[in-house]
């Protein structure tokens, strides 16, 4: 299902030479200095090479995560943090501010700002694999592990990493609390999305259906009332992803919360939860309009052009006329004025991020190299050029190019 998913752009940076000139006072932290510029040159091209992998992507961060460490962990046993923490200035983008870019000398600012951008690539592989011609079960296995993959990770940069920073970050930039919590929900709702469909692929238990969807829902709307009081210039396309995806689930829970109702006998009751589907439904299309002529960051996803958003409108309405039928020769139950209350709560498949942890310090920071930084052969990089105002070239992406749609995300 290309398309299915919105995605923000990813975060661009200024690059960074490690440089440390007279600081660096022997070959082995020479060494150190030289693999972290040429491992975080090639992380950086791996978010847009398209046929990079999770494995490859999981060895190429641990690879530079495991060298940076040397930069933030005290290895000299007297210090809390590391004393080349603050020598080296980064500058990042945000994935909703444009190509105006943050800047902090400080290497735990980096090491968010890097594991940010990998979680942001695991849930654009998992847009990319979800996309493919006849996907199959291994694939959406994939698809479903990068979204919690990427989860796990905004969640353990909130949690663990973000809190260490010296400077917090500005409202609006993707460190904040507000947007890093969207990303998290989101990540959790989409992987959630991958067992809906497994479910309905399968035929399961139109309850379990039912209320998965109506926990789902339940994360995008989460997930929306958490951007509301961020810019609407650089969250409202953002905002109505999230409402079509809220409106589509409801629609779903609803349907499906109607089916188990006519298998109890509630026939009234099923009709009216169906009419209830039908309204979430149309609410639904006429969000994928707005969204579609909403501007802002990130690529435009085309829910409504899928076979899996067009399947659930004929399904509905099939549902609905065969309650109707069944209510008119069978039941003649009263079709009551209020909708069934959903109360529904998921005992299977609810989507877990998965723990985020970083690798372990590389074995070239020793103590012994450690001492060999001499701070004082050596000016730090001056702070006065750490400002806002520098505009960085957004990060070339590639291109999703659509494939015929198979109505599932798993077959």
């Amino acid at each position: 299902m290309t398309h299915w998913f919105h995605r923000n752009p990813l975060k661009a940076t200024a690059p960074v030479s490690f440089n440390l000139y007279g600081v660096a006072s022997s070959p082995a932290a020479n060494k150190i200095c030289n693999d972290l510029r040429t491992t975080r040159a090639r992380l950086l091209d791996m978010f847009t090479d398209a046929t990079c992998t999770p494995e490859i992507m999981k060895k190429s961060s641990d690879e530079y995560f495991a060298l940076l460490q040397g930069f933030i962990l005290p290895l000299d046993g007297t210090t809390q943090e590391s004393k080349l923490r603050f020598i080296q200035n980064f500058k990042w983008t945000d994935t909703l501010q444009g190509n105006i870019a943050s800047a902090q000398q400080d290497a735990v600012f980096e090491l968010v700002s890097m594991a940010f951008n990998v979680a942001i690539w695991y849930t654009k592989i998992a847009s990319r694999l979800s996309g493919k011609e006849n996907i199959t079960e291994d694939e959406a296995k994939d698809v479903h592990k990068s979204l919690k993959i990427a989860a796990g990770i905004f969640k353990t940069l909130k949690e663990t990493h973000i809190p260490r920073l010296i400077t917090p970050a500005e409202k609006g930039r993707d460190l904040e609390p507000r947007v890093i919590d969207t990303y998290i929900v989101q990540s959790q709702a989409e992987a959630q999305e991958v067992t809906i469909a497994r479910a309905i692929e399968l035929k399961h238990n139109a309850s379990l259906i039912a209320a998965l969807s109506f926990e789902t829902a339940n994360f995008y709307q989460k997930a929306d009332h958490t951007l509301n009081t961020l810019d609407p210039e650089c969250s409202s396309k953002w905002k109505k992803y999230l409402q079509l995806k809220q409106h589509f689930y409801m629609a779903y829970a609803h349907c499906y919360h109607g089916q188990t109702l006519l298998a109890n006998d509630k026939c009234g009751e099923a009709i009216r939860s169906l009419q209830e589907a039908e309204k979430f439904y149309s609410r639904a299309e006429a969000l994928c309009k707005e969204y579609r002529q909403t501007k802002g960051p990130g690529s435009t996803a085309k829910p409504s052009e899928q076979l899996f958003f067009k399947k659930l409108g004929t399904f509905i309405k099939n549902t609905l006329e065969k309650c109707q039928r069944e209510n008119g020769f069978i039941y003649f139950h009263k079709v009551p004025a209020e909708a069934p209350a959903l109360e529904l709560k998921a005992s299977y498949g609810l989507a877990e991020p998965t723990p985020f942890e970083l690798p372990p310090l590389s074995a070239q920071c020793t103590p012994e190299v450690y001492a060999t930084f001499d701070l004082t052969k050596g000016p730090k990089e001056d702070k006065a050029k750490a400002k806002h105002d520098e505009e960085i070239k957004p990060v070339k992406e590639p291109d999703l190019k659509p494939q015929k749609d198979t109505g599932c995300v798993v077959s």
